[in-house]
């Protein structure tokens, strides 16, 4: 065990772990932020998606010493009210069922939009490959990602 320190949604958690502890569990047992979730624990459904420096990584294959001095940001890091752009469209566009994967699918979208703003059909397939959603709503999401895009247009030029 060590004293691991991680800057999480801008605050600092100090954490008794295994250094080699995935990330995920540290940030949903240690620190008790459950939004990010479990999926398959081998880094392919995309569930435990957060960013680590602004890139969308998956949080369940990453040893909790590897994120020591990163700016982690998760699911409860967007907004405190569902209001960052991509969970209105997500809200809007009714994009979940069970809603399982959905905090993996927003984070990635969010990644994406932050690299480009007006992103295509192919850069939406892109950025989302390997985000499994077993409910099927990949079309809702494409479509969420659209009109976050929208909203992040129309909010940058009115400032």
């Amino acid at each position: 065990m060590a004293s691991i320190t991680l800057k999480i949604n801008n605050k600092n958690h100090t954490v008794e772990a295994d250094p080699k502890m995935p990330l995920l569990w540290a940030i949903r047992e240690l620190v008790g932020l459950t939004g990010t979730k479990y999926g398959c624990g081998v880094a392919q459904c995309g569930a435990c998606t957060i960013h680590m420096n602004g890139l969308p990584v998956r949080s369940c294959s990453i040893p909790v010493s590897t994120a020591v001095n990163k700016e982690i940001t998760t699911i409860e890091g967007l907004s405190e009210n569902n209001s960052h752009p991509v969970q209105q469209a997500w809200i809007q566009e009714q994009v979940p069922q069970c809603g399982y994967c959905q905090s993996g699918q927003i984070m990635a979208a969010t990644a994406l939009l932050k690299r480009n703003a007006n992103p295509s059909d192919k850069d939406i397939d892109a950025a989302m490959q390997g985000h499994i959603c077993r409910c099927g709503t990949y079309p809702r999401i494409r479509k969420a990602i659209k009109a976050a895009a929208q909203i992040m247009s129309q909010k940058a030029s009115t400032k």
